[in-house]
């Protein structure tokens, strides 16, 4: 799996201190176990996949489904890991909010810091383009608000940022990782799980190819041909019978004038050089995308990019029967990770006694899973 989406209703409340105290301690320890068996890689992997991520907030402790396991989880990790980041060989930065903006200087930071070669800027543009990409090219009501960028000394790396819909009180997560990823702007996504939406903008769509072809060339044009194209597009009336993802207004003419000049005088030479463009925005893309689909005659996806995945099989055999090996696999990599771990005997026990007690349900009844 390269990414993933997991989507999680809104909590309201706060991590007692006491609790994030030890999911830093708890987490940081399992995290270094993971370096030590498997290398760094094997943890840029774990974070891209959305349903380990949710089991290992789960195994610190945190509401399992919970929007707020994974601003909790990523800070805590990030101040856990903080004195081991060179001797791991992993680096973490970014957060909620704020701390987010922070995440090209933190990489600048670490960089200088432990002598990290020359992925330097590699590493800012891969982390501004997978915000981008989810909050420009996929509009699919989700406003991001959390984006944490860990990577490793080879320039490899992995996001977990999150988005709000206020309209319906649930959140997004979206996970990347650098392994295999070849290009930021056609299906960058692969095993999505997550409840579809019916009305979004895909522009990383692979059937959207001539669409972002015609967006990036349009991005070219001189200003005052495309705002005329936009002005015809607003005041026809068949305007209001086109099935579009929202039915927000058109930027004004000042706000996407300055865009559009800017495109202009850079000339962006295809749909990834223009959306990492500085305020190449989401209303931006949108309104390029209708000029593009009523001037340029090309048909836009409106295709949600979340798919389905499962990481052991369902208990009612769908999508496929559980492999209750590769069950037994997950509970033992678990117990040896934490029996390993260098915390304190309270925090190991319990979490021990949690996974004893299912591996003895399992052993001794193979219909357990059945009767959940």
């Amino acid at each position: 799996m390269r990414t993933g989406i997991a989507n999680l209703p809104l909590h309201p409340g706060k991590c007692p201190s006491w609790l994030f105290s030890l999911m830093k301690e708890l987490g940081a320890a399992i995290i270094q176990v993971i370096v030590e068996e498997y290398g760094p890689g094997e943890v840029l992997k774990r974070f891209s996949d959305p349903v380990w991520f949710q089991a290992f907030g789960s195994v610190l402790g945190f509401d399992w489904h919970s929007s707020g396991l994974t601003t909790t989880v990523c800070a805590a990790l990030k101040e856990g890991l903080a004195p081991r980041q060179g001797e791991l060989g992993l680096f973490l930065a970014g957060g909620k909010g704020r701390t987010s903006r922070h995440t090209p200087h933190e990489i600048d930071h670490a960089c200088e810091r432990f002598g990290l070669p020359s992925t330097l800027e590699d590493l800012k543009y891969a982390s501004r383009m997978a915000a981008k990409v989810d909050s420009a090219a996929v509009q699919d009501g989700y406003q991001l608000y959390h984006h944490f960028f860990v990577f490793l000394k080879d320039g490899s790396w992995s996001v977990v940022q999150q988005g709000l819909n206020d309209q319906t009180g649930w959140a997004r997560r979206y996970h990347w990782l650098s392994s295999g990823l070849t290009d930021f702007v056609c299906e960058p996504h692969t095993a999505v799980c997550g409840s579809r939406s019916a009305k979004v903008l895909n522009m990383v769509a692979y059937e959207n190819d001539q669409a972002r072809n015609a967006v990036a060339f349009l991005s070219r044009e001189k200003p005052e041909s495309t705002l005329k194209e936009i002005r015809k597009i607003t005041e026809s009336q068949s305007f209001k019978t086109l099935d579009l993802p929202y039915r927000h207004n058109i930027p004004s003419s000042s706000h996407i004038n300055r865009v559009l000049l800017n495109t202009y005088q850079n000339q962006p030479a295809d749909f990834e050089k223009l959306l990492s463009t500085t305020n190449a925005g989401p209303a931006t893309i949108r309104a390029l995308a209708l000029v593009a689909e009523v001037a340029c005659g090309v048909s836009l996806s409106f295709r949600d990019p979340v798919r389905y995945t499962f990481a052991h099989g369902g208990k009612d055999g769908i999508p496929y029967p559980v492999d209750r090996s590769n069950y037994q696999k997950s509970i033992s990599a678990l117990e040896d990770a934490l029996r390993r771990a260098k915390t304190g005997d309270t925090v190991k026990l319990k979490a021990l006694r949690r996974l004893a007690e299912m591996e003895k349900n399992l052993s001794a009844n193979p219909n357990t899973l059945r009767q959940l």
